[in-house]
């Protein structure tokens, strides 16, 4: 047995799920992703990683611009499927849309509900230092990520991840915990529960402008800014290099021993102050150049004390 169903995703993060479905037997009858968009220095038209790995299975794809009008729920109930499967799909689904599968719509969000609703719950979870994350299925309704909940996986988040890390052991963990709902769900056993309405935040798009370095904030803290904004959009400061104050994304670090004034450098090794602690720079990026170990950029830009970090 198995289950009709629309698969409703965008990045990287949905593709497990996708492929997961498909693995164990679902017939997915249609694919909506967003539309492609001009990418890379001949401005292309790059298509969504959901749509690349739907055309490769030959699964029927929809781009609309838009879930609100007559036409587009036309659209989406010929379909005839009995639920949808979203992830990560970056459109909001109207209540007349959600009405339409008989079985119902149901999302895989990245965070342990109701904690981190929203729209990056894995930078959130890392930047406010929390000790564990997970993935959640949740039948949807027209609140944000306020549906009731069905499975639920847990992980525990260290020092040593970065939104990277997390997003890349979320992904299979959530697809695999998918396919288990849609198999209850099939056989009539997904037991549904309200969230609590303790512990509710947000976690809202991550803004460019949050990504400068704060270096008077305890080590710890600088440490899970820099993680949770690793690689996009990047948590940078600027370094002195030659006289020139240069842009550099920290993209990796380690808590390290030391103190000394916010930013400034302790060694030759990349160890920066900061309000209480240091740590030591792992991986960074120039503006401009290839993402890079620390040890490589000091070999060709050696730096050492005294010198402050911006």
């Amino acid at each position: 047995m198995s289950l009709r169903l629309i698969f409703m995703g965008t990045p990287d993060f949905a593709v497990p799920t996708l492929l997961e479905l498909v693995a164990h037997g679902h017939e997915i009858v249609a694919v909506y992703t967003r539309a492609a968009k001009p990418a890379g220095r001949g401005m292309k038209l790059q298509p969504t990683p959901v749509e690349l790995e739907a055309t490769r299975l030959g699964i029927p794809v929809l781009t609309p611009t838009t879930l609100k009008t007559p036409e587009a729920e036309a659209t989406f109930r010929a379909h005839e499927a009995e639920a949808a499967v979203v992830v990560a799909y970056g459109m909001i689904l109207p209540q007349n849309i959600l009405d339409v599968p008989p079985l119902g719509c149901f999302n895989l969000h990245g965070s342990l509900l109701p904690r981190w609703r929203g729209a990056a719950p894995i930078n959130r979870a890392i930047m406010e230092g929390d000790a564990e994350s997970g993935v959640m299925v949740m039948k949807m309704d027209v609140g944000l990520d306020t549906g009731d909940v069905a499975m639920a996986e847990r992980i525990a988040i260290t020092d040593a991840m970065t939104a990277t890390d997390l997003h890349d052991a979320l992904a299979p963990l959530g697809a695999d915990l998918m396919v288990r709902a849609m198999g209850a769900l099939e056989r009539g056993r997904l037991q549904l529960s309200k969230q609590s309405e303790v512990g509710v935040t947000y976690a809202a798009k991550i803004d460019k402008a949050e990504a400068k370095i704060d270096w008077s904030k305890p080590a710890h803290e600088v440490l899970r800014h820099i993680h949770g904004l690793s690689p996009f959009p990047g948590a940078w400061c600027e370094v002195p290099i030659e006289g020139e104050a240069v842009r550099v994304k920290i993209l990796r670090c380690a808590l390290a021993e030391g103190q000394g004034a916010p930013g400034d450098l302790l060694d030759d090794r990349l160890t920066i102050a900061c309000g209480d602690g240091a740590i030591r720079i792992l991986d960074l990026q120039r503006a401009g150049k290839q993402p890079m170990k620390a040890t490589d950029f000091l070999r060709g830009t050696p730096l050492k004390p005294p010198l402050r970090l911006s």
